[in-house]
């Protein structure tokens, strides 16, 4: 059996013409969703799907974590708000961070979403709108407890709150802030947004409270109050960069090797010659590139296969990728084989510290152009 039989498996349909593979694990996002719920030692858990699901196809994702008893979603836009409530059905809550834009409320109301007040211009505007529909419309409020961009400065807040008519027409779900640098446990930012979130709470002693997304739950119960809305870590992405990550990879990513050459020492590889070669050696190009999200600046990353490690070697171009395959055994790779990117050898944090980013972006730009393959594992 040669080489490319072995490893393409005569795929029939769209994956037979597909140069790379994206692996999507629900049953490991549904496990990561029940560890932080329990993490969360009684508050809800609700999930972050913005992004559609952080890249990963939220039409997928979340009907994935509502069947596991998640009832509260979050997404960024009205939009995906609409499109969600279309996935979901009527029932489960979706809150809209970034709140209606001006001119959006009405499709905010009529898909039953639940829009998050950050000015006193969207406060005003979800107020007029209820006043109109003649009924109370679900709200939920944002204080910058440190942060500096969505929300109302507490003093602002307060303010509007001291006037009788504040909450008219309006029913509070939620009073939420959000951390800046949970990522960074040992930090002062935390504690100092803590005690201003739980001072401006003692206004709304009544409403369910919010604080923590993915990283902020790992602070610790006085992080958690009422709901906790992790996103990143739902889908792998270490919550305490440098600690170990308690939760389970989620995707996986393989890609097609088009070529293999043969060059002597010496010899330059790639866009500006960034790399050359300083042995004797065996060159794969991979047919992955920055179009396909896979980041430009990558360093120092590799592939794998066999076991074996394929260093990146030179620049990312658009539609490929260089690794050296020199330490493969002879016969193991050729055109057609596969290689991982992303596996059990490494995951999307390793990519992203070899990118200079963070997992969340590497996540939100993995393309289109992938062969996509969801299962429940």
């Amino acid at each position: 059996m040669g080489i490319v039989d072995r490893d393409i498996r005569q795929e029939t349909g769209p994956a037979a013409l597909a140069a790379a593979f994206l692996t999507v694990d629900l049953g490991a996002i549904v496990q990561n969703y029940r560890l932080l719920a329990r993490k969360a030692q009684g508050a809800a858990c609700a999930a972050v799907v913005k992004a559609d699901a952080y890249g990963l196809g939220a039409d997928r994702v979340a009907p994935a974590l509502a069947a596991a008893g998640c009832r509260h979603f979050f997404v960024a836009l009205v939009g995906e708000g609409v499109a969600l409530r279309a996935i979901l059905g009527p029932g489960p809550v979706i809150g809209v961070l970034n709140g209606a834009t001006p001119g959006s409320e009405e499709a905010c109301a009529a898909h039953d979403l639940v829009p998050v007040l950050n000015d006193a211009c969207q406060f005003a505007a979800w107020k007029a709108l209820a006043r109109r529909l003649e009924r109370r419309l679900p709200a939920i409020l944002q204080i910058d407890s440190g942060m500096a961009r969505f929300g109302f400065d507490p003093a602002e807040a307060a303010a509007l709150l001291d006037a009788p008519d504040a909450l008219d027409g309006l029913s509070l779900r939620l009073v939420m802030s959000h951390l800046a640098c949970a990522d960074a446990p040992d930090g002062p930012a935390n504690a100092a947004q803590l005690s201003t979130f739980s001072e401006f709470r003692q206004r709304l002693p009544m409403v369910p409270a919010s604080l923590s997304a993915s990283s902020g739950i790992f602070l610790g119960p006085d992080y958690h109050f009422d709901m906790v809305r992790p996103g990143a870590a739902l889908y792998g992405v270490a919550p305490q960069p440098g600690r170990d990550n308690p939760l389970r990879p989620v995707v996986g990513l393989r890609a097609r090797v088009m070529q293999v050459r043969s060059v002597p020492a010496g010899t330059p590889v790639g866009y500006g010659h960034r790399a050359v070669t300083a042995r004797d050696s065996r060159l794969a190009t991979v047919a992955i590139g920055y179009a396909d999200g896979f980041p430009r600046a990558t360093d120092g990353f590799a592939g794998w296969i066999a076991g074996t490690r394929l260093p990146l070697m030179g620049r990312v171009s658009m539609d490929s990728i260089v690794l050296d395959v020199t330490d493969v055994a002879p016969g193991v790779i050729g055109p057609g084989s596969l290689v991982d990117l992303l596996g059990p050898e490494q995951g999307v944090d390793a990519l992203a510290e070899a990118s200079g980013t963070i997992g969340y972006e590497v996540l939100t730009r993995l393309g289109r152009r992938f062969h996509r393959t969801y299962s429940h594992a």
